[in-house]
């Protein structure tokens, strides 16, 4: 069973939308648009964003390719998180920035969809949040399967949109919603 979170703010949460990410992968000049869409439109309705930035052998940090795209830079006041694991809650501080500030609903966008989103989304369903993934500002790169040869990133992509809208967890809600349908308005818990 869940968590029942206490509180009644959404947060926007953006992923690895890092230069050494963001360059591999599918209509990501669209993805990156939205996304700057997006970030303002949190900010400007006062809803906090926090950034998830992802560190490995690949994305060493510090390195140009570890940093934000620029179209995408935090403010100062905003938090950045950094991570190891796929799930941005594993081993950070998420979970307890979120409860500092209240969330129980998070907003969910960024890259990659079949990875470090999907690990985001399950991590936070499991631990009681109230669940948006924003279905046009999440992407990935097409992938290698033995059985079936190559997976274009849109249906990855267009899977989980359609995972996240059939979704049922106890005591939280799952959906999706384009850019400009995102409710920044905290759902009701469990609804």
């Amino acid at each position: 069973m869940a968590t029942i979170r206490n509180g009644s703010r959404s947060v926007l949460l953006i992923v690895d939308v890092q230069v050494g990410v963001m360059s591999q992968l599918w209509d990501s000049s669209r993805i990156i648009e939205n996304l700057a869409r997006l970030v303002e439109r949190a900010r400007t309705v006062s809803v906090p964003v926090i950034w998830v930035r992802h560190c490995a052998e690949y994305l060493p940090a510090g390195r140009p390719e570890w940093q934000f795209v620029p179209e995408l830079v935090p403010h100062s006041t905003e938090r950045v998180i950094e991570k190891e694991h796929n799930s941005a809650f594993e081993r950070t501080t998420l979970d307890d920035e979120l409860e500092a500030i209240g969330a129980t609903h998070i907003i969910l966008a960024g890259a990659a969809t079949n990875w470090c989103i999907r690990a985001t989304a399950y991590g936070a369903l499991g631990r009681g949040y109230d669940l948006t993934l924003v279905a046009d500002a999440h992407t990935t790169h097409a992938m290698d399967s033995e059985s079936s040869g190559k997976i274009p990133a849109k249906s990855i992509i267009e899977e989980l949109n359609v995972v996240m809208d059939w979704l049922r967890y106890p005591d939280c809600t799952c959906r999706t919603a384009k850019v400009e349908d995102v409710d920044f308005a905290a759902t009701p818990h469990g609804e």
